[in-house]
């Protein structure tokens, strides 16, 4: 098998590139075109790709004798306020990459997604319902969207939703490390909800067990729970939460939000990240369970070394 990954020198680009490389599987990096979308709908998104047919050319050209290409390209800003360069990359690009490895003869697509475009759910599943509550959510949710709106293209394509990712040196996981170590650090009562926090490497892991297996996928994969509660997040990050009262939680949660609604939303994000880190968020075991795929937990370790580095 040969494998191409479009954004293969980004954060998860450069994980899954790495699994492939261990695993003895030639990979090679794509860049992957910028490009703008002022589309609301998959029916507008559609419209747009079929306007953009010489970028989905060139990029077909570089697919070419791939048979598995993974779309690890996109932008990972979960502040963002929206815009169209924010529904390109997470909307748009999907379904060029798409058309692309359709013209390429590529047989299976594994896109990125993120498990936000189920937004506050009390339960992260594998159906294609989301709920996004940000730009951010609504640009990726729109990207799964289109891709389930494609007919009459010969590809699998399989999207994986990734969860609360975490790795070294990213941004992302020094800021937990930092929180953790702050009179911030805290939990809804009583602590003990699972935490969607997980690992780079065992989502590259995901990746390369999605792409090289044998028999039929299902249309959308769900990166499953390492096992964190949100107790045991900020402690592994070297913290000692405070345990604060749920009902004044959700208090605090229902203003931060309403304030952001004034403003265009551009405190979501951020406020996304508090209610994780109280009230963490449950998800089914899905696929990886039925098909007895075992992956490597390794956010506990991750999150030691940012913590460590903190002291």
């Amino acid at each position: 098998m040969s494998w191409s990954v479009i954004g293969g020198t980004g954060f998860v680009g450069s994980a899954v590139v790495r699994a492939l490389a261990d695993a003895g599987i030639a990979a090679g990096a794509v860049h992957a075109p910028r490009v703008r979308s002022e589309a609301g709908t998959p029916a507008e998104l559609l419209r747009e790709a079929g306007r953009l047919e010489d970028v989905v050319a060139r990029l077909a050209d570089e697919l070419q004798g791939s048979t598995v290409v993974v779309n690890a390209a996109g932008a990972a800003t979960p502040r963002s306020i929206e815009s169209p360069e924010l529904t390109g990359a997470n909307a748009l690009l999907p379904v060029l990459v798409a058309r692309a490895c359709a013209t390429a003869g590529v047989q299976r697509l594994v896109h990125l997604s993120s498990a936000a475009v189920q937004g506050h759910r009390p339960v992260l599943d594998e159906t294609t319902e989301t709920a996004p509550f940000s730009p951010y959510s609504r640009s990726k949710a729109l990207g799964e969207q289109a891709l389930c709106f494609l007919e009459h293209v010969a590809l699998g394509i399989v999207i994986i939703r990734a969860t609360s990712v975490q790795g070294p040196e990213r941004p992302t996981t020094t800021a937990l490390a930092r929180l953790a170590a702050s009179p911030l650090a805290s939990v809804a009562s009583p602590g003990t909800a699972p935490s969607p926090v997980t690992s780079v490497d065992s989502l590259a892991e995901l990746v390369r067990a999605a792409g090289s297996h044998p028999g039929p996928m299902p249309q959308i994969v769900l990166q499953p729970w390492e096992g964190m509660t949100v107790r045991t997040v900020l402690e592994a990050a070297g913290g000692t939460p405070l345990v604060l009262p749920a009902g004044l939680c959700r208090l605090i949660l229902r203003a931060g939000y309403a304030i952001s609604g004034l403003l265009r939303e551009r405190l979501h994000g951020s406020i996304r990240r508090v209610e994780l880190m109280w009230f963490g968020q449950d998800q089914v075991a899905g696929w990886t369970a039925e098909a007895d795929i075992r992956l490597s937990g390794r956010v506990s370790s991750v999150l030691e070394a940012a913590g460590a580095r903190r002291r």
